[in-house]
């Protein structure tokens, strides 16, 4: 390692050291290089893997969630089903051209966050980032407790263990994303695309043997958990769709990670969304219409990709289970989108100041490590407290990232409108992007603005329609994030005023330096104290805290010996109290002392040569640290004395 001079008195080096080998570079990967970020993106395929299986895999459980709804009208409501899938891909037709046109306006990435920061302001994006930190989260759950259910639908004996499994598939894909985009993207590539040939496999089977007469009903129908209490109305199929509309609620996820795709980032990014939503539109209509076709069913106990799995591929054969099985590891993979967008949101706040900011380092293998695990912990205690039920969790679900859609929207339609209102060749620089003049800004701003429209229409209905069956808890939680964030903000901005050199005083500087070190006796740790004690001032003083006698004329014999001329205070301690009186002494110094007076306090200390050994050791400096820890012009000085 070599200094290379810069200017005047400062140098750069490069450090060739490189994080020990241990158990966790074992588990998540041998560490990476700042310079192999570049190498850590990837390509389209792999991008619809890593940033679109939240929205495929949602097939498994959006159109039960659509039956479930109407089959509260019996079998008579089952024939809307169809037509709610359809104006859900309306739906999902509209987000998805927004959001195409919001990765080319934000080549950086960071979604509605972004969007809402540059263009409506600072509250509102904090809203859009809470909604969203908190649909990740509910993916992550409502993703792999959809997933579980699939194993018990083919294995129903595990039902017992339906929580421990959840909390061991969130483990697995922490782990996994521990390694990096890179690694984890190419891990859950072929999954993904296993689940893809599956399930069109069964779609295509279906409709070959509906077509041809051969596809029957489904035969021992699990026992219907919904009563056929009422009658189709309107607010019945708006709560169909509110509760369908899970299906679209990861649209959003290749927005937010356009900075994981290789250049060209925004072509890569914006042509995955296409074939993201084309697939996921073409899934949902199918496996709806078969659904209603073959009568299935919906209910906790069996769901109905398992019960037209069974009606199509003839019973619980091998095919029936690899289904089964690519659907659950989809629903995985669900997760995994979370995994991958949650950690950089995270890390957006962070630097902006509204989350700690541990969110914004990287780990040893390039990724937002603190994010990942976050994320794992806090999903893995919602699935124990709602015992891993989808049905439970979807309340909770869409609300969220319905409301980030909505502030995204808008905010990108007050984007366009900025647009029209810059002259040609103008540009201006916002923090997530560069505005520029757009010449057909109007049918940009009217495309977003419908889409915000729609957005805030479902938000509303969700809300309304799920609200006593656990919505509230969302509606609640929103607003108390936000002034979490708010809070953490002000913690920083406050620090960042008090740390500023705008207007800073030479005068504040320190122009004498008081020295107390606390002593027990007169030993070898004592002098070598008291040598670096020299150091850095000519005023010393030693404070003995007396508590027998005997060993006060031990030291002061001593100390007349050994003491190197340096004063010697002994404070007599009648109830035998150490850190009170010398916290006293240390008091009226500070009481008398000038404003630029720095009182040091050194502290000889015993290292001994095993751990252990510590436990036979008083620590006095942490002791002394935790009480003056908030006072002004002290410096405590731990000076260690190794022993064996």
């Amino acid at each position: 390692m070599t200094d290379t001079p810069v200017y005047n008195n400062i140098f750069e080096q490069t450090t060739t050291h490189m994080p020990k080998t241990n158990w966790q570079s074992w588990l998540t990967g041998r560490p990476l290089s700042t310079a192999d970020a570049p190498h850590q993106t990837i390509g389209k395929l792999i991008g619809l893997a890593v940033f679109s299986s939240d929205a495929l895999s949602s097939v498994a459980y959006g159109p039960q969630e659509i039956l479930i709804t109407l089959f509260a009208a019996g079998i008579s409501g089952l024939k809307f089903a169809l037509p709610v899938a359809v104006g859900i891909v309306v739906l999902l037709a509209i987000l998805t051209f927004s959001y195409e046109q919001t990765i080319h306006a934000y080549p950086g990435g960071g979604g509605a966050y972004i969007v809402a920061r540059d263009n409506l302001g600072i509250l509102p994006a904090q809203v859009a980032g809470a909604a969203l930190l908190t649909d990740y989260v509910l993916t992550v759950s409502v993703s792999i407790s959809s997933g579980v259910a699939q194993i018990i639908s083919a294995f129903p004996n595990l039902d017992r263990f339906r929580i421990e499994i959840a909390v061991a598939m969130i483990l697995f894909v922490m782990v996994i994303n521990l390694r990096g985009v890179k690694d984890s993207g190419i891990t859950f590539a072929i999954p993904t695309y296993f689940f893809l040939v599956m399930i069109t496999l069964t779609v295509v089977t279906g409709f070959v043997r509906y077509f041809t007469g051969t596809l029957g009903v489904l035969a021992d129908p699990p026992s219907a958990e919904v009563l056929s209490t009422q009658s189709v109305t309107l607010f019945l199929l708006l709560r169909a769709f509110s509760n369908g509309t899970s299906s679209v609620t990861g649209v959003e996820a290749i927005s937010n990670g356009i900075t994981a795709f290789k250049e060209p980032r925004s072509k890569n990014a914006g042509i995955t969304l296409i074939w993201m939503a084309f697939i996921l539109g073409t899934l949902l209509l199918a496996i709806t219409f078969l659904a209603t076709k073959i009568g299935a069913v919906p209910s906790e106990g069996e769901t109905i990709i398992s019960q037209i799995a069974r009606t199509v591929l003839v019973q619980r054969g091998l095919l029936y289970i690899l289904v089964l099985s690519s659907t659950t590891v989809i629903l995985m993979m669900a997760a995994n989108t979370a995994f991958a967008d949650f950690p950089r949101l995270g890390a957006l706040h962070a630097i902006d100041g509204f989350l700690p900011r541990q969110f914004a380092y990287r780990g040893s293998r390039l990724v937002y490590s603190y994010g990942i695990v976050a994320l794992a912990l806090i999903s893995s205690l919602l699935v124990i407290y709602f015992k891993a039920s989808v049905s439970t969790l979807i309340p909770l679900y869409a609300i969220g990232v319905f409301l980030s859609f909505t502030l995204s929207q808008a905010g990108m339609a007050h984007r366009w409108w900025k647009s029209g209102h810059l002259k040609p060749g103008e540009e201006v620089k916002e923090l997530g992007s560069i505005l520029l003049h757009e010449k057909s800004w109007q049918v940009k701003m009217i495309v977003n603005g419908i889409g915000a429209v729609c957005t805030f229409i479902v938000m509303i209905v969700f809300t309304i329609t799920k609200f006593k069956e656990g919505a509230y808890i969302v509606i609640i939680l929103i607003p108390l994030l936000v002034t979490i964030f708010v809070m953490i903000h002000r913690h920083y901005a406050g620090l960042a005023t008090q740390l500023t050199l705008e207007s800073y005083n030479d005068n504040k500087r320190i122009t004498r330096n008081r020295v107390i070190m606390p002593i027990a006796g007169v030993h070898r740790g004592t002098l070598e104290a008291l040598s670096f004690a020299a150091t850095i001032s000519p005023d010393v003083t030693a404070v003995h805290i007396a508590i027998d006698d005997l060993e006060v004329a031990k030291l002061k014999e001593k100390w007349s010996v050994w003491g190197n001329g340096v004063r010697l205070v002994i404070l007599h301690s009648p109830y035998r109290l150490f850190i009170e009186p010398l916290l006293s002494y240390i008091d009226c110094l500070d009481e008398i002392s000038l404003p630029n007076e720095l009182i040091t306090i050194v502290v000889p200390q015993f290292v001994p040569k095993h751990q252990i050994a510590n436990l036979l050791h008083a620590r006095t400096a942490d002791t002394l640290r935790k009480a003056l820890l908030n006072r002004r012009n002290i410096v405590i000085t731990e000076v260690p004395y190794q022993v064996g």
